[in-house]
């Protein structure tokens, strides 16, 4: 993974994190926005202004991109660099739970 990029996306935002899952597929920003707030059960609602921001973000730091525009809709997708910084973050997250459980395991003996 690119330095820079593992320095600014890990750790990851949670608004980066979710919108780079979305964009496994292809998306606009409001179908985003959507299958965020689907996802989190409503948990978590991006801004316009927040998510736009971050997929300009992204975009530059090549982390996704832009394919096409539809109904005055832009629809971006995630790159390779994307997908590691993705799978960067998880293995991340899924390490801290393990830590999680073995001091809670730890605890309980």
């Amino acid at each position: 993974m690119d330095p820079h990029i593992k320095k600014v996306y890990v750790p990851m935002t949670e608004t980066g994190f979710y919108i780079l899952l979305c964009l496994r597929e292809q998306q606009h920003g409001y179908g985003i926005v959507q299958k965020v707030k689907c996802l989190t059960h409503g948990e978590i609602c991006l801004s316009p202004g927040t998510m736009y921001g971050s997929l300009s973000k992204m975009e530059k730091d090549g982390l996704i991109r832009f394919t096409r525009t539809e109904e005055n809709r832009k629809y971006y997708q995630m790159t390779e660099a994307g997908e590691q910084a993705l799978e960067a973050e998880y293995q991340r997250i899924r390490q801290q739970a393990a830590d999680w459980e073995r001091i809670m395991k730890e605890e309980e003996s």
